[in-house]
């Protein structure tokens, strides 16, 4: 059974050319938005019907993952709307404080309906239970402490998809050939063997797949292991607001929303 069907009004009837034209009527603006958080939900079910209701009142738009271990959000929110949709997030207990990441490149066309589903996992990564504490992850780092740290020589991972790195990356960094987060992990945990003592760092979209990769490395005995906070997406936002930083990213960020692909970099 269809954990996420007999949902009333949880759906949108119109077909993607319908949401499309809609979309291209709006007079207002929107802003794509992302975040997530590992945070034990007690009914995500009946947190998937309240947020939607939320939103979708907010005009809200975009793909929302649920599960008992936390959240996975990417959507679009009008403009005029953002503050309300700031203050319903806050106000929610798991989202307290919530961060959000807000996309380098917008057009405002990144999502065309709303869609919470909950899942097992908010990212399908295949490992057990026992493989990994969510409670002990890598150490955020912010953009100057990242570059200072990879002009130190720590070693750089890539820790999205191969199709990802190919339009994108931070110079120097491993790129797994792994099509799927699941087959990443133990890729990269067999091409850092040996290395259990020398600082890591990861790095993601937006930071998600590095939290629980962090956790699984430091579970199999990787000591120093770092994180880009807030993944590619902050890193650029921290570029905008410091000249100073150099940027050490080379090409376009992909990112799974109609856009495809941000400019990060001229290189």
């Amino acid at each position: 059974m269809d954990p996420n069907g007999g949902k009333k009004r949880m759906f949108n009837k119109l077909n993607k050319q319908q949401t499309i034209a809609k979309l291209e009527r709006e007079s207002f603006k929107r802003k794509t938005v992302s975040f997530y958080r590992y945070v034990i939900l007690e009914s995500p079910f009946q947190l998937r019907d309240q947020l939607y209701a939320h939103w979708k009142e907010l005009g809200v738009l975009g793909r929302i993952y649920l599960a008992h271990e936390g959240v996975n959000a990417q959507l679009s929110v009008p403009e005029h709307n953002w503050d309300a949709f700031v203050k319903n997030v806050h106000a929610n207990e798991y989202f307290a404080a919530m961060p959000f990441k807000i996309a380098v490149e917008d057009d405002g066309q990144s999502f065309f309906k709303l869609t919470i589903k909950v899942r097992n996992q908010i990212v399908a990564d295949g490992l057990k239970i026992d493989e990994y504490d969510v409670t002990n992850v890598g150490k955020h780092l912010d953009a100057k402490q990242w570059n200072e740290a990879m002009g130190n020589g720590a070693i750089v991972v890539d820790m999205r998809n191969h199709y990802e790195s190919e339009i994108g990356r931070f110079k120097g960094a491993i790129c797994p050939e792994a099509e799927t987060f699941k087959e990443e992990l133990p890729e990269v945990k067999v091409l850092l063997k040996g290395k259990e003592q020398e600082q890591i760092l990861l790095y993601c979209t937006g930071g998600i797949r590095c939290e629980k990769t962090s956790a699984y490395l430091k579970h199999h005995g990787f000591n120093d292991v770092g994180q880009l906070h807030g993944g590619i997406i902050d890193y650029a936002r921290q570029l905008e607001k410091n000249e100073k930083l150099e940027n050490k990213f080379e090409g376009k960020n992909f990112v799974f929303d109609e856009r495809l692909g941000e400019r990060i970099s001229k290189k």
